[in-house]
């Protein structure tokens, strides 16, 4: 699914925190959003996300205008073809791994339903095998944000939308996450990221400064790590 944003300024309580941005998010690959703290960067990923309405400019699904989407057609977007990891990795605590990543419970609220197959995959594949049952209460930051990653891959997203994933976890968890949204790109994933982790944006595709307009927008060579 290609993202894009045409110009996009938006203002905040009467301040100026975008002004003019362009962005293209080309399916399989990762683009990195950066720049200082406070420059906007969380601002645009909501934007490209239809969490936020822009001001001026216009955000492109596939070449759409979606920019004046009402709230159900929004919904839908996010239902059927998007997947968020924000700051607090949107998790349940109370409920299980499984139910987190599916949904979905049975009536009786005992059992997970879904693909049951599927889940063990996306399970193995995180590094949270056998967990499935468990709290999620239980699990530590960097587990939890595999959580939530597991849940976009479960319900096969077409973009990810995720704001500073690596901020506050240990190296080894921090390259565990990062290789994940490296396949998670190469399986066709259109993969935005709000960032000032290095090694996330060396990682990435394409970086776009915000603030810099269309001219900075980088690729970086896959070639040289």
């Amino acid at each position: 699914m290609l993202i894009e944003a045409e110009g996009v300024s938006v203002a905040i309580g009467g301040r100026p925190v975008l002004d003019g941005e362009f962005v293209r998010c080309v399916p399989g690959t990762m683009t990195a959003l950066v720049g200082p703290s406070g420059s906007g960067k969380t601002t645009l990923l909501h934007c490209l996300g239809l969490l936020l309405p822009v001001d001026r400019g216009r955000i492109l699904i596939d070449g759409k205008d979606v920019t004046k989407y009402g709230s159900a057609t929004r919904r839908r977007f996010w239902r059927d073809h998007a997947a968020f990891m924000l700051q607090d990795y949107g998790i349940m605590d109370d409920e299980s791994v499984a139910f987190n990543i599916t949904m979905r419970s049975s009536p009786l609220g005992r059992r997970t339903t879904g693909d049951e197959k599927r889940l063990a995959q996306v399970l193995e594949q995180t590094g949270l095998a056998g967990r499935q049952s468990e709290a999620a209460s239980h699990l530590s930051g960097g587990e939890k944000q595999r959580l939530a990653l597991a849940r976009a891959i479960y319900k096969r997203a077409a973009v990810v939308f995720v704001d500073e994933p690596t901020a506050s976890l240990d190296a080894a968890n921090r390259t565990k996450v990062i290789d994940l949204f490296t396949e998670f790109a190469a399986s066709g994933c259109t993969v935005i990221v709000s960032t000032h982790d290095f090694e996330m944006i060396e990682a990435c595709d394409s970086r776009y400064e915000i603030g810099s307009g269309r001219a900075a927008v980088r690729h970086v060579d896959q070639h040289s790590h």
